[in-house]
């Protein structure tokens, strides 16, 4: 059965999208952590992260790297953490989140955004790629 990811990838429900190419796709949480809170996912369907095949693992964090770099130009920050949880969602994602401190990792921050704040946010890094 498709994730919830695999469905965003397809087309069939909506995401503010970052960045996409034939094997990855950028995308803003819609419980952001923090403003600029994105999500960087395989466009192949695979749950733990540990199991992706070793080319698409390291491509995926090369194209995380360019859209954190984005972020962090966009939400200015001490860094732009990275986070793998992957209980959520069986579908292998990395998170990346504008932090000025450790504490802002957690996820009992995130909140729901509006559509309207996450259209900003989306702009705002897309601006800085």
């Amino acid at each position: 059965m498709p994730t919830l990811f695999t469905k965003i990838v397809a087309g069939e429900i909506p995401a503010h999208k970052i960045l996409e190419d034939d094997k990855y796709l950028a995308f803003l949480d819609l419980r952001p952590v923090n403003p600029g809170h994105t999500l960087v996912i395989p466009k192949q369907e695979v749950d733990y992260i540990f199991d992706i095949e070793d080319e698409l693992l390291k491509g995926l964090v090369v194209f995380a790297k360019k859209i954190a770099k984005a972020i962090g130009k966009a939400f200015p920050c001490k860094k732009v953490g990275i986070m793998v949880a992957g209980i959520e969602v069986p579908h292998a994602h990395v998170h990346l989140i504008p932090i000025n401190s450790v504490g802002d990792l957690s996820f009992s921050r995130a909140k729901a955004a509006t559509q309207e704040e996450l259209a900003q946010a989306a702009q705002k890094i897309r601006e800085n790629l």
